[in-house]
């Protein structure tokens, strides 16, 4: 009788760790579906943040992650607008959901078909790395090569091109 307890005991064992294992894969799976929205892109609000029209029909603000890009009247900000639209307006895209703002916006990294829209920004001299909130070093090394290159704003006098966190801090966004 012992021997047929012992026998059983592992198997019972490991069937409920298999039990286990199973559940926190699905919880898992759940975790990773919930950090990814889909949809298409229908507003642009300016530089960094769109409106996206969920495969819900819902629509939900995004503020793009580890970027940020000149106001509405600051220098080049019209123009790091229209880009974000010629990129993204239109278009389906993917959010990788990072966080949820004090706005209530989710932030998160968007993508176009196989495009990194975050990184393009950059890459084009539309946006700074918000160094407050990212150390990402492939965004580092974009706006490096966009400074150097003179792309979009840097190629601004020095005295426009002035962080939008920092024109904000200073009152001009009124």
């Amino acid at each position: 009788m012992l021997s047929i307890m012992n026998f059983r005991r592992p198997h019972s064992l490991t069937a409920w760790l298999q039990i286990l294992f199973t559940g926190l894969a699905l919880l898992c799976a759940q975790a990773v579906a919930a950090a990814e929205l889909r949809g298409r892109v229908v507003g642009i609000t300016d530089g960094d943040t769109l409106t996206l029209l969920s495969v819900r029909r819902e629509e939900i603000r995004i503020r793009l992650s580890d970027i940020d890009t000149p106001e509405r009247g600051q220098p080049y900000g019209d123009r790091a607008r229209q880009l974000l639209a010629d990129l993204a307006f239109g278009r389906d895209a993917r959010i990788e959901v990072r966080d949820t703002d004090r706005y209530g916006r989710t932030v998160g990294r968007v993508f176009v078909g196989a495009v990194d829209v975050n990184a393009e920004l950059v890459r084009r001299g539309s946006a700074w790395v918000f160094r407050r909130y990212s150390n990402d070093p492939t965004l580092l090394r974009l706006e490096a090569d966009a400074r150097s290159a003179r792309r979009g704003l840097w190629a601004l006098p020095e005295a426009q091109r002035l962080p939008p966190w920092e024109w904000r801090a200073n009152g001009r966004h009124h």
